[in-house]
């Protein structure tokens, strides 16, 4: 399964590529090498094997959502430079036309 020259130059064509003559005779046995990989890699491929999007099975990492007790909103705030109606209070970054 040799790919051509010719066929390099076809492919440049549709792909709209200005190749010169000397990246043309570079392309092609590159060309050939890759092909000739991905050929072999489909002759490993069986039948009985399920294609796979990962080569390790994946699962859920995330722990269940659990409600549990946290600082009161008053100690938080108690701490901050300034607050407003119950919320930290930062200064403003963006214009009032944003």
């Amino acid at each position: 399964m040799a790919i051509t020259r010719d066929e390099v130059a076809h492919l440049a064509r549709l792909s709209r590529m200005s190749l010169s003559d000397a990246e043309l005779d570079a392309l092609a046995p590159q060309l050939d090498q890759i092909l000739s990989a991905v050929a072999r890699v489909s002759e490993v491929a069986a039948a009985d094997i399920p294609p796979t999007s990962h080569a390790v099975p994946l699962t859920n990492v995330f722990r269940a959502d659990v409600t549990r007790p946290s600082l009161p909103a008053e100690d938080a705030l108690a701490a901050a430079p300034s607050a407003e109606d119950g919320r930290f209070r930062v200064p403003r970054i963006l214009d009032s036309e944003e």
